[in-house]
């Protein structure tokens, strides 16, 4: 037995013609008789059909595929927006390929490169923490982007699925005021994106609005990871800041001050309270399970393809610069709401 078939031995043998085919195997809304179409569909399964998607892409230009760019794979929050980005492109018939730029900027601008090349249909992208000016390869890419997690401005951005991180980080901030806690450290990751920077801004309103000063002995900058954790609450330690909780700028930094403050023979929460951001799956693990602030991140990754598959679908390339001009990217920013998770390390 043969392996495949083309659609036109199929259609010679079924003595129809090459369009009836096309239309019957890609399920179009035609009007086709029943014993047609039975036929048609006999003839491909009984030789094995696989379609020639390479072939099929150089003529509609769609691959049906699309890319991911994230910045950390090892951090727990981004599998979960990849599983979301996954199920929804595979409702839709698309396959995702993945990319992982540990944070680098300049694979970054390869993979955005890459996937261009690779002919994706279009890119989900949370840049690397660092990135700040300038992205050639972003002002190069022809296919439109969807930010997640990470805002940037850029005439290729179709749109944005982003949490209200201001909000969560004054939800977390007055949670640990409420409580009684006066002395609250800020340990955050990198300053640089719009994500940080309004999770710094939330801190510092829920502390100005208790007409508490902001002091920046008490705000450490580093990296969204473990060890920055231990260093930096080291270092408050080391300060001799008088903190009687820590607000932390991901659950990864808040794992991290646990360890530290325990081997320091310190008890979280009676010594030390402490509330992280992000929710992860180790958060109710750890011991003392992590008062946090949870982020919706499967949704997030859910609707940044629903987002970006449906402007793929309706083919709008050729409007996106004039409706970037009138403010399109930003009517389809989809902001989603955080909610604080109370767990054991909050008294």
């Amino acid at each position: 037995m043969r392996k495949s078939i083309t659609i036109k031995e199929i259609a010679a043998e079924a003595q129809v013609s090459i369009a009836t085919v096309s239309i019957v195997l890609n399920n179009k809304d035609k009007k086709i008789s029943q014993e047609t179409r039975e036929k048609i569909l006999h003839i491909a399964q009984k030789y094995n059909y696989t379609p020639n998607t390479m072939a099929r892409s150089l003529i509609t230009k769609q691959t049906r595929t699309i890319g991911l760019v994230i910045p950390d794979i090892t951090n727990p929050f981004f599998p979960e927006i990849a599983r979301g980005v996954e199920d929804k492109a595979s409702e839709f018939g698309y396959s995702v390929i993945y990319c992982n730029t540990d944070d680098k900027i300049r694979r970054e601008d390869k993979y955005i490169n890459v996937l261009t090349e690779k002919m994706v249909d279009g890119i989900i992208f949370a840049h690397s923490s660092d990135r700040q000016m300038g992205f050639d390869s972003l002002d190069r890419c022809k296919v439109p982007i969807v930010l997640i997690d990470r805002d940037y401005e850029n005439k290729n951005v179709i749109g944005r699925v982003m949490v209200d991180n201001k909000e969560g980080a004054y939800m977390a901030t007055s949670y640990l005021l409420d409580r009684g806690y006066k002395n609250i450290a800020y340990i955050a990751g990198s300053i640089t994106t719009a994500t940080a920077r309004g999770r710094l801004e939330g801190y510092s309103q829920a502390l100005t609005e208790r007409k508490i000063p902001i002091k920046n002995n008490y705000i450490k900058v580093g990296e969204y990871k473990i060890q920055w954790g231990t260093e930096a609450v080291e270092q408050l330690i080391q300060e001799g800041i008088p903190m009687d909780a820590v607000f932390c700028g991901n659950d990864l930094i808040a794992i991290g001050v646990i360890k530290r403050l325990k081997e320091r023979g310190l008890c979280v929460p009676a010594d030390v309270g402490l509330v992280g951001f992000d929710d992860i799956y180790l958060s109710s693990l750890v011991e003392p399970p992590l008062t946090t602030i949870k982020q919706p991140n499967y949704d997030m990754g859910y609707r940044a393809a629903e987002l970006l598959i449906e402007n793929i679908e309706n083919s709008r390339m050729d409007k996106i610069e004039h409706e970037y001009k009138d403010g399109w990217a930003k009517k389809n920013t989809v902001l989603l709401p955080t909610e604080l998770i109370v767990r054991m390390s909050t008294k």
